[in-house]
């Protein structure tokens, strides 16, 4: 009976085998890609799948239709802004597999980007020495390829860790940890830790003087979370966005610094906004205007593109 139960096994075991063996392939594949072909290679992806993955091609669908009714994309961007959620997985997905196979890996564009924002806060640190600073990327490109430059961020200021607020769920593609171990997810969709959620903040502004935090999120992302939000103005109507960061921004008179990313013809830049003083009274407006002009500026690219509610469905604590 032993003997037939160990060649039951056998078939399972070549199916595991078949499995990680294509896994591997496929990485080693993903990564002899360069940027640009990786672009090209998400919109034939994306035309071929779509014409059997009915969801897919709707999403994409939906995702320009948004966009010329929210920012009045233009026809040139119709395939970049349908194509933009399988971008986004393709570079996560080679952005992991890099760093995990290599890592010292490096990506010129990204760490021209993190140098950038790290003189921008060595600035503020001098003008502004007593107040702490809160990081913000947008969400745009690829939630990988900010966690790059956050890290980038981090060798620049020269701190051991860097705290990072994020709703993503962890370990999407493997253990994020063994990529990115310096840097610290502080997660919001989690039970355990998420009632200290605002006190770990305030250690880790206390601490490391910065803190990274996405003040773009839109109100029904964190629907099973009910937050509190406040009024603002987003492309001209009344709009809500979650307050969080201005409590405590105001208590501890920090600074907001947004960016988001870019990615064209196979390489990456970024846009920055000017730091906002949180303690101000027309902060939350500020931020908002910052979201304003990154939507108008690269609807195409914003993960949370071809949701209907945007900034306009409010939950209630």
């Amino acid at each position: 009976m032993s003997r037939w139960n160990s060649f039951r096994r056998l078939p399972n075991r070549w199916l595991k085998w078949m499995r990680y063996r294509k896994y591997q392939l496929y990485g080693a594949w993903l990564r002899s890609l360069s940027l640009p072909s990786i672009a090209r290679l998400a919109t034939v992806s994306w035309c071929v799948r779509s014409v059997f993955d009915s969801r897919l091609r709707w999403n994409g669908i939906v995702r320009y239709e948004m966009g010329c009714h929210e920012v009045s994309l233009k026809r040139s961007d119709a395939l970049s802004a349908m194509t933009g959620g399988v971008l986004e997985k393709l570079l996560d997905r080679r952005l992991y597999l890099g760093r995990k196979a290599r890592p010292d890996e490096t990506w010129p564009d990204l760490r021209k980007v993190a140098l950038m924002l790290a003189h921008r806060i060595e600035q503020l640190r001098s003008l502004y020495p007593k107040r702490p600073i809160i990081l913000s990327p947008f969400h745009y490109v690829s939630q990988y390829a900010c966690a790059y430059v956050v890290e980038e961020v981090r060798k620049a200021l020269r701190l051991d860790s860097l705290s990072v607020v994020t709703g993503v769920p962890s370990d999407r593609y493997g253990v994020d940890a063994t990529v990115m171990p310096h840097l610290v997810p502080l997660h919001t969709g989690e039970e355990v830790g998420r009632n200290s959620l605002g006190l770990n903040v305030v250690r880790a502004l206390r601490r490391d003087g910065i803190v990274v935090l996405f003040a773009d999120v839109p109100p029904y992302t964190m629907r099973k979370y009910p937050m509190e939000t406040v009024d603002v103005s987003i492309l001209g109507r009344p709009s809500r966005i979650h307050r969080g960061v201005f409590s405590i921004g105001s208590h501890m008179d920090a600074l907001v610094l947004p960016f988001y990313l870019k990615f064209a013809h196979g390489r990456f830049d970024a846009h920055v906004f000017d730091a906002i003083s949180l303690a101000s009274s027309d902060a939350p407006q500020q931020v908002a205007d910052c979201i304003s002009s990154a939507l108008i500026g690269n609807y195409p690219h914003w993960l949370m593109a071809g949701y209907a509610p945007m900034y306009a469905f409010a939950c209630a604590k």
